[in-house]
């Protein structure tokens, strides 16, 4: 099947991802040298190898038949299965994940404004200009994250916002071209 096939919205979203992967690999916009990849490599993994994994869709549609959304679990009969963070820090290769360590979500959870100025280090007043709501979360525009890639000048938070951007629009994506509130908790 070619991309033409899949319609203006896939195929734009695939563009997004082959932009990524060329970036990341020293062929797209803005290079990146052996010192800012072994920085990603080592805050994030192996998750930019997401970007080359091509996805069984009949396979993809059998596993979401088994997914519970209200437990966020898989539902094979009476058996819920819940991948462990073991399980996660194996698929990634990411050792930075504390395995002794309980995650929670704190009482005081900061907004989605708040977390993305920490993430990305930019005034509230640039954030808040960028979100905006889609459906029932707020979002920000990939085009606003990439501009900020191409152009920061602080090679930490540049990773930063890769990795928000490949959670974003790879692994959990939500709104078309845009990042969910939901992935500045990673």
């Amino acid at each position: 099947m070619r991309l033409s096939e899949l319609g203006p919205k896939r195929h734009n979203a695939r563009k997004v991802i082959v932009w990524m992967r060329d970036m990341y690999r020293n062929y797209g916009t803005l290079p990146w040298n052996d010192e800012v990849r072994q920085l990603f490599y080592s805050n994030y993994g192996d998750l930019t190898y997401l970007l080359d994994i091509k996805v069984d869709k009949h396979l993809f549609r059998a596993l979401v038949q088994f997914w519970n959304l209200a437990y966020s679990c898989f539902t094979f009969g009476k058996v819920d299965l819940v991948p462990r963070i073991e399980e996660y820090m194996a698929l990634l290769r990411c050792s930075k994940i504390q395995v002794g360590k309980a995650y929670s979500r704190a009482v005081n959870v900061l907004t989605f404004l708040n977390k993305l100025m920490n993430i990305t280090g930019i005034s509230e007043q640039w954030v808040a200009a960028r979100i905006k709501q889609k459906g029932d979360s707020k979002c920000i525009s990939w085009k606003s994250l990439k501009d900020l890639i191409l152009a920061y000048p602080d090679t930490k938070k540049r990773v930063d916002v890769f990795a928000l951007s490949i959670y974003g629009l790879v692994v959990f994506p939500k709104a078309l071209g845009h990042i969910d509130g939901f992935h500045s908790h990673f």
